[in-house]
């Protein structure tokens, strides 16, 4: 039981894992941070240069508060009072030393402020490039995502000709039937021949013997009615052998068209 609840903590640590490290999530995390810096950045700079302000009010104020003394210390001696001219002059003195004191922290802070602006204005770009530069990834992420998705749907096909063989079976069979047929029409075309031709020899006898009887009638060696009898004979022997052969081909060409 333990073993099983630790295997389910540990798949559902993964699948977080997973999704803490899925690029759009981590790009998406990047660019809040860096906007977030640069929103941080952008006040520190804005209180920078409220101080700064503040300085050169307090600077400004003291500028105007010496020339104050100044011309009190004037208007003293003009009316003879020395002594009260004698003090303005001292307090004008402490002020000249503050104003020297705040010219010199208004100069750093002056030279701080405009660090910071440029520092903002160089951040704001690095932003601005990497918020375009994470689009391109989190662009180029789903595309690897789409390829992957393609192949996976890919897999299970195959161009090879696994048919072949039974194509080329196929092609061998019908090849030797053809093989056979041309065969048995060339047999048959043969055997026709060759009963033509006996056709055509007996029919040439026939014509042979017909001409022997006709010169031995002429010659009195052979007798007309012994002749023409053994003639038909011949003849009726002929036919009968002619019909035979015949069935015996309607036989044969029956036997191969089945």
């Amino acid at each position: 039981m333990f073993k099983r609840f630790f295997r389910w903590l540990k798949a559902i640590f993964n699948r977080g894992m997973d999704k803490l490290e899925d690029p759009d999530i981590m790009l998406d995390q990047a660019r809040r941070d860096m906007q977030q810096a640069l929103i941080q950045n952008r006040e520190k700079a804005v209180q920078a240069i409220t101080q700064k302000n503040r300085l050169q009010g307090m600077l400004d104020e003291q500028e105007r508060k010496t020339q104050q003394l100044q011309q009190q210390a004037e208007m003293a001696l003009r009316q003879g009072n020395r002594e009260l001219a004698r003090q303005f002059l001292r307090e004008k003195a402490t002020t000249d030393q503050t104003i020297e004191q705040l010219r010199g922290t208004l100069a750093q802070a002056v030279e701080t402020v405009e660090a910071v602006k440029i520092a903002i204005k160089r951040q704001e770009e690095e932003v601005r490039r990497k918020t375009a530069e994470a689009l391109a990834m989190k662009a180029q992420w789903k595309q690897a995502q789409i390829q992957s998705s393609i192949s996976k749907a890919l897999e299970g096909l195959t161009f090879e000709n696994e048919y072949e063989g039974s194509f080329a079976s196929a092609r061998d069979r019908i090849k030797d039937a053809q093989a056979e047929a041309a065969a048995r029409q060339e047999m048959m075309a043969g055997s026709l021949t060759g009963k033509m031709m006996q056709m055509e020899d007996q029919a040439m006898d026939y014509a042979a013997d017909e001409e022997l009887r006709k010169l031995e009638e002429r010659l009195g060696i052979a007798s007309p009615a012994a002749t023409t009898g053994t003639t038909d004979a011949l003849k009726q022997d002929a036919v009968s052998d002619i019909d035979a052969q015949l069935a015996d081909l309607e036989k044969r060409i029956q036997g191969n068209q089945a």
